[in-house]
């Protein structure tokens, strides 16, 4: 019996997705572990291997397919017997996408159709869904359309014939003013309009406050110099993988910083999964060094540097970057003095790390200097009160500040 095919939900928050390739054209013999599709989800673009085997025996879904829905029908596998005659009857229960009806002649010409500033401020006008989301993304107003669907409905046709009469895009009007210079329209990923979505939501719904700590490093950095002069080119460990060492160990110490707030409930976890922020070309992306109070400098050295380089190639796997229990967000490395980071949700902690600097510092009574970093831990109040952020701070610092304490 053919084997359908569905669009997989590759992460907790996606609904849908783009089938960005297919690596398997129809006839094709496929294995289970065979890599049939790229799908870009709302976190990054990722290989789907197949669990059935068989031959690809129909692509319902072409690549280059935006918005396909989750479990929707995308291709079928045919199995070891089965010929082009078992799609009949696919054909005809398998969900297919709705087409559109093939327009009648056109009564009259659109000879003033404009590009709208948004679709959400203008009258609701009676069209197809296709083409009121085709209209949205192409910022076309529906009301200088004139539909050729059935009862005057506009549809998929109607929006692509006044694509190609309509003048280039002006400014949305309810954002700018008429007087900016010439700018460019950037299309955005599903990853960078995910990352919209979530941090706006952390940042208006999590309450939010701040506690800034600053840690003096200079003994750090003298271990550090000291083992990776020891390696000989062996591996190079970075101040990163001492500050995700310090807040693994840290969090041990205080399990209630080591929280989430998830329907209503404080889940206290047991082991330091630490979610690191990394700059990828759509965004960011936060891969997990999971269970790194149990790990040595070393293994985390390397296991970041192999999640940080999958991470800007797109090939993170869900595992990789999902279900961390802190986040860990360094900017020291850009110059950056000292910020304040949002929350990753359901995360209750996210720390800031700024880049180290000599400044100067009193000791002894007597003015000296000293390295130091800017640390400062956002805290989701409904999950850690101000004591238990101080107390996580605190721990770090000794950390930090003591760095044989992690070796040993």
């Amino acid at each position: 019996m053919p084997i359908e095919i569905l669009m997989p939900a590759l992460s907790p928050t996606m609904t849908e997705g783009n089938l960005v390739k297919w690596h398997k054209r129809e006839g094709d013999i496929v294995k289970a572990g065979d890599v049939m599709a790229e799908i870009e989800t709302d976190k990054a673009t990722m290989e789907v291997e197949a669990v059935d085997e068989g031959r690809l025996g129909k692509i319902l879904v072409p690549e280059g397919t935006e918005q396909v829905q989750v479990n929707q029908v995308i291709g079928i596998l045919l199995e070891e017997g089965e010929d082009a005659s078992a799609l009949e009857n696919i054909s005809k229960t398998a969900p297919t996408p709705k087409k559109e009806e093939a327009p009648p002649p056109v009564m009259e010409k659109k000879s003033d159709v404009q590009r709208a500033p948004s679709v959400a401020g203008e009258t609701r006008a009676f069209a197809s869904p296709l083409a009121r989301r085709l209209a949205e993304k192409e910022r076309i107003n529906l009301a200088t359309l004139t539909g050729s669907g059935p009862r005057g409905r506009i549809i998929k046709e109607d929006v692509e014939q006044a694509l190609t009469k309509a003048p280039s895009v002006p400014a949305p009007s309810s954002l700018l003013s008429g007087y900016e210079p010439a700018y460019d329209v950037i299309p955005t990923s599903n990853i960078r309009k995910i990352i919209a979505k979530r941090l706006a939501e952390a940042k208006q719904t999590v309450p939010h406050f701040y506690l800034t700590m600053d840690c003096n490093i200079e003994n750090l950095l003298k271990v550090r110099e000291q083992i990776n002069a020891r390696a000989n080119g062996t591996y190079k460990l970075s101040v990163n993988d001492f500050i995700i060492k310090a807040c693994a160990l840290a969090l041990m110490k205080v399990p209630a910083a080591n929280a989430s707030w998830i329907n209503d409930q404080i889940y206290q976890y047991k082991s330091a999964d630490v979610s690191v922020a990394v700059a990828i070309e759509e965004g960011l992306i936060t891969p997990v060094v999971r269970q790194a109070e149990t790990k040595g400098l070393i293994e985390i050295s390397n296991e970041m540097k192999d999640l940080a380089s999958k991470a800007r190639a797109g090939k993170l796997k869900p595992e990789e970057f999902q279900g961390g229990t802190f986040s860990l967000s360094n900017l020291g490395m850009y110059g950056v003095k000292e910020f304040s980071a949002i929350i990753n949700p359901p995360q209750g902690c996210i720390l800031a790390v700024g880049m180290g600097e000599e400044r100067p510092i009193v000791k002894g009574g007597l003015l000296t200097s000293a390295m130091m970093m800017t640390c400062t831990l956002s805290v989701d109040h409904r999950v850690v009160d101000g004591a238990v952020g101080a107390h996580f701070l605190k721990a770090f610092k000794e950390l930090i500040e003591n760095p044989m304490i992690m070796i040993l």
